[in-house]
């Protein structure tokens, strides 16, 4: 299938996918008059590739991993293991990110409480400020 099908069936526009091509993350076959021409599977695979790039990782991982896909099932193990290394450090950031949400909540939980529950100190009193 042309590009212009292939980019609403992956969902990634035909500039991406013209990327990754670029980029080697992708192999992409061509007809007789040059033109890319996508396969059925190939459309999971863009997928697949665009969810590592929104999980973090880098290009050239993605690169290596892609590289090993088109050499085979020999490369299983290889690529379990790409995958597994990318799975902690995506859990890593999970916990970073799961922090850092905790800290907004006991933020906003702060300015909730003073807003419904205005302090009892006098109007001439410095007031504290949640930040």
């Amino acid at each position: 299938m042309l590009i212009s099908k292939f980019s609403k069936a992956a969902g990634i526009s035909a500039y991406t996918l013209r990327y990754y091509e670029k980029k080697g993350l992708i192999r992409v076959n061509r007809d007789s008059a040059g033109r890319r021409d996508y396969s059925e599977d190939d459309i999971e695979w863009a997928r697949f590739i665009k969810r590592l790039k929104d999980t973090g990782m880098l290009l050239r991982d993605i690169r290596h991993y892609s590289d090993l896909r088109y050499e085979g099932d020999s490369t299983m193990e290889e690529r379990m293991a790409l995958l597994l290394r990318h799975r902690e450090a995506v859990v890593e950031q999970q916990k970073k990110w799961d922090g850092y949400l905790k800290n907004l909540d006991e933020k906003i939980h702060i300015y909730q409480k003073r807003i419904t529950s205005p302090s009892q100190t006098s109007s001439s009193a410095p007031q504290h400020r949640p930040d």
